[in-house]
């Protein structure tokens, strides 16, 4: 649900032992299991459970980006996910904006070639986002650093004997952090880094992000033993090919969910947000 490189509608994943969280409520017990092994197995429960969810929520979303924020209403399907931009800088859509959503909406909705691009899409993201988690034990080194209550903290650093596959990988790899597991329910609840030195890419010719980076991803139990991404920032610097700047800065809020039919069609998210831009229009 940073990556996608943080996209994580995508960074979704880690998480807990079964027995630990009774040993790290007591201050002079010791844990069961290291804490790299813990994390190895929370990376292959959370990717478990991810691959097993079919529910389908309908949420409002706040997110900036490069200092323009725009406030969404999203619904999840087994197609993809739709949107209705709702507000732009804290100003709701005028009539002609509102109108101009509608009718983006319905053209996607009636075209199956855009229809299967979305499709493709959210394979390809899944995909990537199931072989970023999977890295994490290898690439990073834990250690146990407390809790509070059901959640279980370990921090990370860069783990020095792994050499990162990808682009990607390479900027993980250089990330320290936290990351806050529910022991009980065996879900990630947050995970945070940031970046240690530059990352050059190209030796420096195709372009660097600059140390000092951050990101922190939360997602919570919207009922029981479902999860989800609730929240997501990103602040990132550096230069691209041929020097040009690059600012990743991104913060994205969601809240508001409401439960949906997991069989619930593209037609039907459709139906869902342009009936309350209607509904909105007559109040």
């Amino acid at each position: 649900m940073l990556f996608r490189f943080l996209r994580i509608s995508s960074f979704t994943g880690l998480l807990v032992f079964l027995s630990v969280a009774r040993a790290l409520s007591q201050s002079q017990a010791s844990p069961t299991i290291s804490a790299n092994d813990l994390a190895r197995a929370v990376v292959a429960n959370e990717i478990k459970a991810q691959e097993a969810s079919h529910s389908r929520w309908m949420y409002r979303s706040d997110r900036e980006e490069q200092g323009k924020k725009k406030a969404k209403e999203v619904v999840q399907t087994g197609q993809g996910t739709l949107d209705r931009l709702v507000a732009i800088d804290g100003h709701p859509l005028n009539e002609k904006e509102e109108r101009a959503e509608i009718e983006r909406i319905e053209n996607l909705v009636r075209n199956p070639a855009e229809q299967q691009r979305m499709e493709q899409t959210k394979k390809r993201d899944g995909e990537q986002c199931k072989a970023f988690f999977e890295m994490i034990p290898d690439a990073l080194s834990f250690v146990y650093a407390g809790g509070d209550g059901d959640l279980i903290k370990l921090k990370y650093q860069p783990n020095p004997g792994f050499q990162p596959p990808t682009r990607e990988a390479r900027v993980f790899h250089e990330m320290a952090g936290e990351m806050w597991v529910h022991a009980k329910q065996r879900r990630l609840a947050r995970i945070n880094g940031q970046l240690l030195a530059d990352v050059k890419f190209g030796g420096g010719f195709l372009g660097h992000l600059e140390k000092g980076g951050r990101f922190d991803v939360e997602q919570r139990e919207l009922a029981p033993g479902e999860w989800d991404l609730t929240s997501i920032e990103v602040n990132m610097r550096g230069k691209a090919l041929f020097f040009k700047t690059i600012a990743v800065q991104q913060a994205e809020h969601r809240s508001d969910f409401r439960p949906l039919s997991q069989d619930l069609t593209l037609a039907g998210a459709a139906d869902l947000l342009t009936k309350q831009v209607v509904v909105a229009a007559n109040r």
